[in-house]
């Protein structure tokens, strides 16, 4: 499997990664409601609620990081340029996490943009392709 591949696959479980203190403040609350655990994670205020946001915004840049690294694959463009875009997200996904947790918006939006910027280099990488055969030919 290619690294971008790995990559995706790290994303995905680091969605489920930033929810790790949502289960922790939920049984502060009095025990985790497995009837309706939305609701209770809905009443949560401070690192409980700040981990329900990570979560969901673990969703979101998974979509448009894989999306990029499909175009990537299923146009032939690889190399060492993809590989390190895949790597720069993954890795600023797991600076992100805890950045969300303990309450630090500043750095967090500096990483989740240069998270944003690999997931759409890697959507733009047909174009790159693009550009260095047409001039070598």
């Amino acid at each position: 499997m290619s690294i971008p591949f790995w990559c995706v696959f790290i994303a995905a479980i680091l969605i489920y990664v930033a929810r790790v203190p949502v289960t922790k403040a939920m049984k502060e609350q009095g025990g985790y409601n497995n009837h309706q655990p939305r609701a209770q994670q809905g009443q949560l205020t401070g690192q409980g609620a700040r981990a329900v946001a990570a979560h969901q915004n673990s969703f979101e840049a998974f979509i448009l990081f894989a999306v990029g690294v499909l175009m990537a694959h299923t146009t032939q463009t690889q190399g060492w340029v993809i590989d390190l875009l895949a790597i720069i997200f993954i890795i600023c996904r797991l600076i992100y996490l805890p950045l969300y947790w303990y309450d630090k918006p500043s750095q967090r939006s500096l990483v989740w943009m240069i998270g944003l910027v690999c997931s759409l280099l890697l959507m733009l990488s047909p174009v790159y392709r693009y550009w260095v055969l047409s001039t070598i030919q």
